[in-house]
């Protein structure tokens, strides 16, 4: 800390907040902490009283703190990512586009490990629209030294950017409704509504739809049908439980699709099945997904229309987080579900 004439100041970093009091009216810094002075402030800091103030002094070796959250902000941001000017220090990252947003995390964690260095994010796979907010950055102390922050550029040079938020597109979608009850009109089919539904909010469109009885073989042959038409994802509703009628899981194995998974470990949705017949992907939608607002119907379409192939190991880990505590007034996805590390 050095004490300067204003006059001599411009473009050095105040190290105090600069209190302004007109009465009656306002009190509060006219200068705040971190400042850069410019040559138009000199008379009004003279106004105020001040022939000196004191300054820091950041060397060749330093940044200030908002040059140093624009080089975090550049070095971590990726496709899909704005971020605004600094604000005392601090960077917000925003959505510049619709779509999945995909977190490094060992990366974020990488980072932070680095002392005075501070990068908070939303959670990785998760929906996010145009304009939401994503994450911020800052350095904790006014100036900071130069080579923490070219060490985050490093982490990020090496690994790729941080955040990033994948474009979401739209599929032709063939849906097939299972149910001896549903097909012969016993009951109304309630089912094949919300799924389609749930495409909507995404634009995804559904020129192919039937609805068979419980028949594995007639499962397989809709299913093969409808890839050969232009299905580029096929969704099957009901028939996913272990009971002997529901033979869902066999119509989709006896069309040579390999099975990612039969089962998740997220609740309400754990009867799921996900296969890919080549590339496309079949989806095997358990009862739940009809009456529960949020399942793990919700937390895989996104990642799938966001071009993601879906591992076993992305299914398994969803272990964190996948439970659903059906709350009386739903706030999905403003909650805990389907949120991970």
């Amino acid at each position: 800390m050095q004490k300067v004439k204003v006059a001599e100041a411009v473009g050095m970093v105040l190290c105090h907040d600069v209190t302004m009091v007109i009465p009656g009216k306002f009190k509060g810094a006219a200068f705040k902490k971190g400042h850069i002075v410019r040559t138009e402030d000199v008379p009004e800091l003279l106004k105020l009283g001040k022939e000196h103030i004191y300054i820091w002094e950041c060397g060749a070796d330093f940044l200030h703190e908002n040059e140093a959250a624009k080089r975090l902000a550049r070095a971590s941001g990726g496709k899909g990512v704005i971020f605004n000017e600094p604000g005392e220090g601090k960077v917000k990252f925003m959505a510049s586009t619709t779509g999945l947003l995909k977190v490094d995390v060992e990366g974020v964690c990488l980072v932070n490990d680095i002392e005075e260095i501070a990068l908070s994010t939303r959670h990785t796979n998760i929906y996010v629209e145009k304009g939401d907010i994503l994450a911020s950055t800052k350095v904790i102390p006014l100036v900071v030294k130069r080579e923490k922050i070219e060490r985050v550029e490093q982490v990020c040079q090496d690994r790729g950017p941080l955040l990033e938020v994948k474009e979401i597109h739209s599929l032709r979608t063939g849906l097939i409704t299972t149910g001896s009850e549903v097909y012969h009109g016993r009951i109304m089919d309630k089912f094949s509504p919300v799924v389609k539904n749930k495409l909507s909010r995404f634009g995804c469109f559904v020129p192919f739809h039937e609805v068979l009885p419980d028949e594995a073989g007639r499962i397989t042959e809709s299913i093969r049908d409808f890839i050969e038409k232009g299905a580029e994802m096929v969704i099957i509703t009901g028939g996913m439980s272990v009971d002997p009628d529901d033979v869902t899981p066999s119509g989709i194995r006896d069309t040579g699709a390999e099975i990612v998974t039969y089962g998740a470990p997220v609740f309400p949705g754990a009867m799921f099945i996900l296969a890919y017949l080549g590339p496309t992907p079949i989806l095997g939608l358990p009862a739940c997904v009809m009456y529960s607002k949020a399942t793990v119907f919700d937390l895989i379409l996104p990642r799938i229309l966001a071009g993601e192939r879906i591992t076993r190991r992305d299914i398994t880990t969803m272990g964190h987080g996948g439970l659903c505590l059906e709350c009386p007034h739903c706030s999905f996805p403003s909650c805990s579900f389907g949120k991970s590390l």
